[in-house]
């Protein structure tokens, strides 16, 4: 058991080393990026994007809002375009329900998958937090609920879009497996705004570190990182 419990640590403690160095270069190297960038919403709920052909015709989705919905509203007062937003969490929609929101400002109680159908969504342990995952919380397992979810290939469809100019997403996780679905489905997708979720237990970084990869090998380019290290902003290179 002693060794088991020296080894996990160890584990965990090179993840984690690993976590800074992947992030200390990739900091680095998106300095050098000759894409403008502008930073839209709060500090807390705020994203990186590229304003290169963002405009009143854009198509942005926003995946994951929690009780956070500063960037979208940026988005659509800089640039007057509608964000659909998309979060089938129960205290997110009953939040949303007591916001003044814009006509252009469309949410759908809905997760985003790898697949469609339905899923279990985890609440987090402190109450007072809002975001639910579908990793597994045994702590919270018998609060967990059941939700709709759907590939974004469907989302689209559903929506009448054959493209998206921007995607933003914090989904607790299920960032990996929606990524393998969009470029395995070769969905047109502008640009990638993604809260990759390596900090929690039982993900680790390389899973991070494969989907960065698999991003660059399909012809996107990173061209900014947050400071946690947590927040990538990927874009399509011009074909």
């Amino acid at each position: 058991m002693l060794k088991n419990n020296l080894f996990t640590s160890l584990v965990h403690r090179f993840d984690r080393y690993l976590q800074k160095a992947w992030s200390l270069f990739w900091t680095f190297t998106t300095k050098w990026s000759q894409r403008k960038t502008i930073r839209l919403g709060s500090d807390y709920g705020g994203w990186t994007l590229c304003p290169d052909n963002i405009g009143a015709k854009s198509v942005i989705y926003s995946v994951g809002i929690g009780e956070d919905i500063t960037f979208d509203l940026a988005v659509i007062s800089t640039y007057g375009c509608p964000v659909f937003a998309f979060d089938p969490t129960p205290r997110s929609i009953e939040w949303l329900k007591k916001q003044e929101l814009p006509s252009l400002f469309r949410s759908f109680g809905l997760g985003l998958a790898g697949y469609d159908g339905e899923a279990t969504f985890f609440p987090p342990e402190n109450p007072e937090f809002v975001s639910h995952t579908m990793l597994g919380r045994p702590e919270t397992k018998s609060s967990a609920i059941i939700v709709p979810v759907k590939k974004l290939a469907s989302i689209m469809r559903d929506l009448g879009h054959d493209r998206i100019d921007l995607l933003k997403m914090d989904i607790e996780g299920a960032e990996y497996d929606v990524i393998d679905d969009i470029l395995s489905a070769d969905l047109n997708v502008g640009q990638i705004l993604v809260e990759f979720h390596h900090f929690i237990s039982g993900i680790g970084i390389f899973r991070t570190i494969r989907s960065t990869i698999k991003l660059i090998l399909t012809g996107y380019k990173l061209f900014a990182i947050s400071k946690n290290g947590n927040e990538y902003s990927f874009i399509k290179k011009a074909s």
